[in-house]
Formats: structure tokens, sequence, C-alpha cells
């Protein structure tokens, strides 16, 4: 016997028959489905139902057709909610939009419990022609996009208005009926009939964590994470600024992380201000904390203890835009102790004395490529001579403050115990890169390398602007190319000339 299945999505803006007054909330079933009145824009669809399963009819013996009626798929790559998992992920916009109120209830199903139950109905060959294919859930648009915001975004979400909403390319018309659906339907037969093994029985919102992992999987969105060290004069900051251009990651340095902090603390400490918040332990917390940075700086030459810096890089590195693109460390850890206070596990129990355990470290937050920017003193003296005064006026650069530092560099940086000798304990063997072969003005010969190292990016890719850009350059580059050949071949023209004039004279 010959089995087909088709798999119909756009059911789901159907119209279905009175809900009962007295149980609103009623779920509809597989044989309200049935009698369902089709949407204008989807009545094609629903023809092509009742031919299917018209055909199955005519010879049960030979042919058996099926109408597996499906929710919105969510898992792997994504396909109707990519928009908001792809805006999320990005975190360029402050908050998700939803469309609409977002009160209505969304049917879902994941792919892979979709294709199952397509491969049990193939298998068992059930009596019920028309199969209803959803999880367990019944939840609303607003509550599936503020969980994926939450869990891959900033955690704010935004309802805009549906003409808002067809201004963005990614949202066509059918894309938009389809986010509108508002309907609560339960399955059947897959609940007493289909024998397979669920994948996301409870629906998409608690299982969020791994629908999250497969699309980063999927779409290879997978983070970057690099550390640049080197002592001063190396180039850190112009090699980590070019990196993260060129994979779109973001840029740590010690200042503005630290910046950043504080800045966060002072405005969570503000709230405490307002008499509706007199009772808000954050904002007390935050002060607190405040006053312990304040103290610690005044009692360590104005700069901050380790514990306090450890503490901001942590919480940054754990933010989200670190852990969906990706970030370049710039110049820090600095020393051994740092690293291991930094990338350390922190639920792992006080060693005792004399024991000697492999280091354990934070694998979500721990660089996968360290980079060591190498030069020896006198290379590096002269560089920072050579620097024009109005580039070194007015920084660490002047030529005392720079011997300075550059001697403490040293003096932490023994042979014995080095900040690089953490990772190499780990076997993250640093990648040495002797800059002093690089005659390029902006250190294109080390960041080259460095790429090659890393590999390709990690991510969407450019925008349609970028593009554009990219391909002005390319045009420039050519058009430039050009010019200079077919000047080129005048000079010769006129040479050849001028030598041909001269034959006869001689």
């Amino acid at each position: 016997i010959k089995t087909s299945i088709f798999l119909s999505l756009e059911w789901i803006n159907d119209v279905f028959p009175q809900a009962i007054e007295d149980e609103p909330e009623q779920p509809f079933s597989e044989a309200d489905y049935r009698r369902r009145k089709p949407h204008p824009n989807f009545k094609e669809d629903i023809n092509v139902e009742k031919q299917i399963i018209k055909l199955g009819k005519t010879d049960k013996t030979r042919f058996l057709t099926y109408v597996v009626a499906s929710g919105l798929t969510y898992g792997a790559g994504e396909n109707i909610f990519h928009y908001f998992f792809k805006n999320a992920w990005h975190g360029n916009a402050d908050a998700v939009n939803i469309i609409g109120t977002g009160e209505n209830i969304v049917p879902c199903i994941h792919v892979t419990d979709l294709g199952n139950i397509v491969v049990s109905v193939a298998d068992s060959k059930p009596k019920t022609r028309y199969i209803v294919a959803v999880d367990d859930s019944m939840n609303s648009m607003t509550e599936i996009i503020t969980s994926i915001s939450t869990n891959l975004g900033t955690g704010k979400v935004m309802h805009i208005t549906r003409e808002e909403a067809l201004l963005f390319p990614e949202i066509t018309q059918k894309v938009f009926d389809t986010l509108s659906v508002d309907i609560r339907i339960e399955g059947g037969w897959i609940k007493e009939g289909a024998k397979f093994e669920w994948k996301a029985e409870t629906g998409i919102i608690e299982n969020m964590e791994s629908v999250i992992a497969e699309y980063k999987k999927t779409r290879e969105l997978l983070p970057i994470r690099l550390c640049v060290l080197g002592a001063p004069g190396t180039g850190k900051s112009l090699v980590a600024s070019q990196l993260c251009q060129h994979y779109k990651l973001h840029h740590l340095k010690i200042a503005d992380v630290i910046q950043e902090a504080v800045q966060k603390l002072e405005r969570t400490a503000a709230r405490a201000e307002s008499e509706d918040n007199e009772d808000d332990d954050g904002a007390q917390q935050a002060q607190e904390t405040l006053d312990l940075l304040n103290e610690s700086k005044q009692e360590n030459n104005d700069r901050y203890e380790d514990q306090y810096v450890i503490q901001f890089f942590n919480e940054k590195l754990l933010s989200m835009p670190c852990q969906n693109q990706g970030y370049v460390l710039d110049g820090f850890p600095k020393t051994y102790t740092q690293a291991k206070d930094l990338f350390g596990r922190k639920d792992e129990e006080e060693e005792e004395e004399g024991d000697e355990q492999p280091l354990e470290y934070n694998s979500k937050i721990m660089p996968e490529v360290v980079i060591s920017l190498d030069a020896n003193d006198e290379f590096l003296k002269n560089r920072i001579m050579n620097l024009p005064e109005s580039v070194v006026a007015g920084t660490h650069n002047t030529e005392d403050l720079f011997v300075k530092r550059l001697t403490e560099f040293r003096a932490i940086n023994t042979d014995d115990q080095t900040v690089l000798n953490y990772f190499d304990e780990l076997e993250i063997h640093p990648h040495h890169v002797d800059i002093t072969t690089d005659n390029t003005t902006n250190m294109a010969q080390v960041v080259k390398n460095i790429v090659s190292t890393v590999g390709g990016p990690r991510n969407y890719g450019p925008t349609e602007e970028e593009r554009i850009e990219i391909e002005r350059i390319e045009t420039e580059k050519r058009l430039k190319q050009e010019a200079l050949e077919q000047l080129e071949l005048a000079k010769k023209e006129k040479s050849t000339d001028c030598d041909s004039a001269l034959i006869p004279l001689l």
C-alpha cells in the first residue's frame, strides 16, 4: 500500500467552530479541525487537503492519504520565529518586537517532533486521516517572544503595530498572517496512537535553553573568544580593534569594563533616592558596593583592587553580547593569579594545602585563542620614542612613564610565572606573534597572521549596508588598478614612439 502524507501549516489561520460559551479556553480537537472554514488567504490550501483525502478514499487497499496539520515549527535553524531569534542574538535593538498585543495563543511543535510524527503515521497507518501535530504548550506570542529575548537578548520586548511590522523585510504578509494565529487546539492521535520519543513535548518555552543551543549550532553562530596579551607598546589595542572589526566582536578594555560596571552600579543606586523605591534592596546593595569601591581606590593609589576588576570582567564575559558574538580581551588578565581568579571555576571547593589538582575553568568565558605579541625591549623603546610628540602628549607613553611600565611588566612576567603559563597549563597554548617584522603602519601583517590562526567569522555575515560598502570599496580598487595599468601602458607606448623616432637619426 502506498502512503501519501500532506503536511499543512496554513490551517492555523482558518476559522474554527464557535467555542463553547461556558468553556472559552477549552481547546479544539481534530474533529473540529475537519469542520473549519478556510482563511481567505489560504482557500487553495484547504482545497488541496480535501483533494488529498479524497484520493485516499478511491482505493484504500492500494493508496492511503493523510493530512498532518502542524503547529508553528521551532528548532534547528528556526523558520517562522527566525526574525525574533536573529534580533535577540544581534542585540542591536534595545528590545525584541511583538506584533500587536501578543495575547494570541500560538500552537507550536518542535521540527524534530513533527518529523517523528510523520514517520509514525507512515509506519502505523492510523484510521484517523486528519492528524493535528502540536505540543502540550498553549503559550501566547508575548510569552514566547519574552522567553526568546530573556534567554538570548536583553530581556526586553516592545509592542509594534501591524503597519510597523510589515515595514520589516522579514515580515511578509504570509508571515504576518501565520504569526497572528490565535487558537487553542490539542492533538488526539499523537497522544493516543503515535509511538515516538518526544524532544520537546512541553513546548518551546520549557525547552528554550536547548532550542537556543540548537539554533546557534545550526546557524553556526558560535562566539569567537580571543585574548591579546603583550608588553606595553606592542600594539595590543590596535590589533584588538581590528580583530573586533573583522569578526564583529566586543572589544574589552580594562578602563571601559570598569567604567561600564561603575556606571551601572550608579544607575541602580540612584533608584534608592526615589520615594517609591525606598525598600529597593538592589539599590541599597549597589550603593554599598560603590562605597567599598571608593574606599578601595583611596587605599590603593586611585586603583581598584583585583577582586573588583575580576568581578567586573566576569560579569561582562557572561553578558549576552559576549556569549552570543564573542569578545577580544585587550591586555587582561595581566598576571597568572588574575587569570586563575577570572577563568577558574567559582563553585569548586578550596583546595587543601599541598594538594596538586588539575586546573578547572569556566568554559563559557575562557578564550579559545590567546595571542602573545612579542618584541624585545630595545625595539619597543625605539618604537615609542619615534612616535610624534602630538601622539605621546598626555598619555602614559612618555619616555619616563613608558620605561617604568615596561620595567613593571617584565618584573611580574618572569620566565617562571607569567600569565601565559596559566593558559599553557590548560593546554590552550598561546599563539606567539613577532611584531618586529611587521613594517605596516596599522600592523596589518600581524592581524593577517592572527586571522589565519583563528579562522573565518562565525556570525550572520555583512548586513546589506555593509555589502554595499564592500562592493563600493572593491569597485574603487578595481577602477584605480585599471587606471594605473592604462597609465603604465601609455608610458610604454610613448617610450616606444620615442625610440622609433630616434632610429632615422642614428
